[in-house]
């Protein structure tokens, strides 16, 4: 299950590994499209890969701080370093490709 991550537990929950945040927020309709997406990908996925969601609107620090202007944006880090960053919707396979770079 995509865990839901604040300001407070973000570093915490992607310091390790490889994991995909999903800075989102509900008013978004592309978001509400992504998020089945990544839901899908970590039902399959399970421990390759840990996928967390921020809603921008309550987290705005996080956000901010990594620059996010435009959601959805995905943003990959391995082992807690930025690898990666998708803005807008991106398909099952798009995701699945970025995963595959660097498990």
């Amino acid at each position: 299950m995509v865990q839901v991550v604040t300001d407070k537990d973000f570093e915490v929950e992607t310091k390790e590994g490889l994991s995909i945040t999903d800075f989102w927020a509900t008013w978004c309709g592309p978001c509400r499209m992504q998020s089945p997406v990544l839901e899908e990908i970590d039902e399959e996925m399970g421990e390759q890969v840990k996928i967390v969601k921020m809603d921008v609107d309550e987290n705005q620090k996080t956000a901010a701080s990594f620059g996010i202007m435009s959601i959805p944006t995905l943003l990959v880090k391995k082992d807690g370093e930025v690898v990666e960053k998708l803005i807008g919707y991106h398909g099952k396979e798009q995701i699945e490709e970025v995963i595959a770079k660097y498990k």
